[in-house]
């Protein structure tokens, strides 16, 4: 709505049914690290002493972007069925709200980007990375993704 309160734009989100996905069917792998509340603590302590800046950021959108490594086919969503290709379903490319291997599909795509950037990770936290430049400091990112 815009603030006259008439319809702006229409929105709609897809999400896929996750929960009719079968194990070693549909999908196989859908573990996603999460970070231990007691490594946050210990980065916020460790900022908190050094008198680092801390960030936070929310990420709305980031199942979207997670690619698939297996095939996922979802229906045509109601009210969206094409005259003559009833049949016919969609290929995804890309992971939906509701897949069941959505979080571990961003993950391993936020992972990638990190280590093409430089950023180190660290062999005993798997979310954390740290990037170490000379002369500008230190840039320490812990991942902690909600489901």
């Amino acid at each position: 709505m815009n603030e006259l309160g008439e319809v702006d734009k229409y929105k709609a989100k897809l999400v896929a049914k996750g929960y009719s996905q079968q194990y070693g069917f549909d999908f196989f792998e859908v573990f996603a690290p999460v970070a231990r509340m007691d490594i946050v603590r210990l980065i916020m302590a460790l900022a908190a002493s050094k008198g680092w800046d801390i960030f936070q950021l929310d990420v709305k959108s980031a199942f979207l972007h997670g690619e698939l490594s297996e095939d996922v086919y979802v229906e045509q969503p109601k009210g969206y069925v094409k005259k003559g290709k009833e049949h016919k379903v969609y290929k995804l490319h890309i992971a939906l709200y509701g897949l069941r291997q959505a979080p571990r599909a961003w993950f391993s795509r936020i992972e990638a980007h990190f280590t093409q950037e430089g950023f180190q990770k660290c062999p005993s936290e798997q979310t954390l990375f740290i990037k170490r430049s000379v002369g500008e400091g230190i840039l320490i990112v812990s991942i902690y993704v909600m489901v």
